[in-house]
C-alpha cells in the first residue's frame, strides 16, 4: 500500500491517467432487468433497484478515497480505476438539475457500507451510496470487477435505468467527472 493521500489529491483527476478500454464485459447490461436485489444505503435503508420507478441513474466505481487511508500500490496506473471522489462529487454537483428532471441519482460500489458514510458525510452528498459489499448486485448482473491490494471492486460504469429495466449502459467511463453531462445529454434526447 502506498503512503495515504492529502485530501486535495483525492478530489482532483490525476495527470496523465491510463484511458480504460471497452473489453465487452458490459455488452449484455441493455434491456436486462435488473436482478431482485437489496442493498444497504448510507441513508440507513435497504434500496432494491429493481422496483424503482421512473428514470434513475445508477454509476458505479471502484472506491473512493479516504483522508488517512492509503490506496492499493500502482492505483493511478491501473485504467479506470483513479478518479472515484471527482465523479462523486460532480453528480453531487448535478444532483439538483437531476432531481427537477424526475430522475434518481446513486452511487455504488463494493466498500463497506461505514466508508461509504464516511465519504456521504465528508463530500456532503445530497444522493445516497449503496454498498454492494458482498457482490450480490455485481454478480447476478456480471458486472466486470478488478482486483487489486486485496480487494474485489467493481470496474466503473453507469446505469440508466426506467422502471427497473436498464436502458443505457456507459462503460467504460472516461473522463470519471464527465460521465454525469453525457448521462444528462443522452436523458435529454431520450428521456421523454
Amino acid at each position: 500500500m502506498q503512503n495515504a493521500q492529502p485530501p486535495d489529491l483525492l478530489r482532483s483527476i490525476p495527470k496523465d491517467l491510463p484511458i480504460p478500454l471497452n473489453d465487452g464485459a458490459c455488452g449484455h447490461l441493455e434491456n436486462m432487468l435488473l436482478p431482485d436485489v437489496s442493498l444497504w444505503s448510507t441513508d440507513d435503508q435497504e434500496i432494491n433497484l429493481s422496483r424503482l420507478s421512473g428514470w434513475n441513474v445508477i454509476f458505479c466505481y471502484p472506491m473512493t478515497g479516504r483522508p488517512g487511508f492509503a490506496i492499493p500500490e500502482g492505483w493511478v496506473q491501473i485504467p479506470g480505476a483513479a478518479g472515484c471522489t471527482p465523479q462523486v462529487c460532480s453528480y453531487r454537483e448535478n444532483h439538483a438539475e437531476l432531481k427537477r428532471n424526475g430522475v434518481g441519482v446513486y452511487g455504488l460500489s463494493a466498500q463497506t457500507p461505514e466508508a461509504q458514510k464516511e465519504a456521504v458525510n465528508r463530500l456532503e452528498l445530497s444522493y445516497p451510496l449503496l454498498s454492494d459489499a458482498g457482490h450480490s448486485f455485481s454478480s447476478a448482473l456480471k458486472l466486470p470487477l478488478l482486483e487489486v491490494g486485496g480487494l474485489k471492486l467493481i470496474k466503473r460504469l453507469t446505469l440508466i435505468l426506467k422502471n427497473g429495466m436498464i436502458k443505457k449502459c456507459f462503460y467504460p467511463v472516461f473522463p470519471p467527472d464527465k460521465n454525469v453531462l453525457e448521462v444528462m445529454a443522452w436523458l435529454s434526447e431520450n428521456q421523454a
